[in-house]
C-alpha cells in the first residue's frame, strides 16, 4: 500500500486549485450522508490520496461538497443509474464506475449493468489504472 501511495504522491500534478484531503470525521459524514459504511481501504483511500490528481481519471472525494467528485453525489448518481447499493462507486470513467465492493475489491462496472474486470484491493487499482491512466 505504501509504495502506491508514495507513487501517487510523486505523479500528483500542480493544480491550479488543488484538492484537499478530509479529516477523518469528513469521513464519516461521508457515510452517513450515503448510508452505507465504506470499505476501510476506501476510507485510507480517502483519507491518503484523495487529494492527488494524476492522469485521466478523477476518484471520489469526502473534503469538497461542491466538488464534482464529492462520494455521496457520485454515489447518488451510480445508484440511480442500476448501480447496486452494495457497491460503492470509486471512480467514474466514459462507460461506467469503478466501484468497491463489500469485500474491498474494486470492479469495473458498465452502465449497461455488466461487471468486467476486478481488481483485488483498491490499491492495486490504483497501481494499475489509476496511475497510468
Amino acid at each position: 500500500m505504501q509504495d502506491v501511495i508514495d507513487a501517487l504522491r510523486h505523479a500528483n500534478l500542480d493544480v491550479p486549485t488543488p484538492l484537499d484531503l478530509p479529516e477523518f470525521d469528513d469521513v464519516v459524514e461521508v457515510e452517513e450522508d450515503i448510508c452505507v459504511p465504506l470499505h476501510p481501504d476506501f476510507k485510507e483511500f480517502l483519507l491518503t490520496v484523495s487529494d492527488v490528481v494524476c492522469g485521466s481519471l478523477e476518484p471520489a472525494t469526502a473534503a469538497d461538497p461542491s466538488s464534482h467528485t464529492h462520494l455521496p453525489d457520485v454515489a447518488a448518481y451510480a445508484w440511480s443509474v442500476g448501480l447496486s447499493r452494495e457497491m460503492t462507486p470509486l471512480c467514474a470513467y466514459a462507460d461506467g464506475f469503478y466501484v468497491v465492493n463489500l469485500e474491498g475489491a474494486v470492479i469495473q462496472w458498465s452502465f449497461d449493468g455488466h461487471e468486467h474486470e476486478e481488481w483485488t484491493s483498491i490499491w492495486e487499482w490504483a497501481r494499475e489504472v489509476w496511475l497510468v491512466s
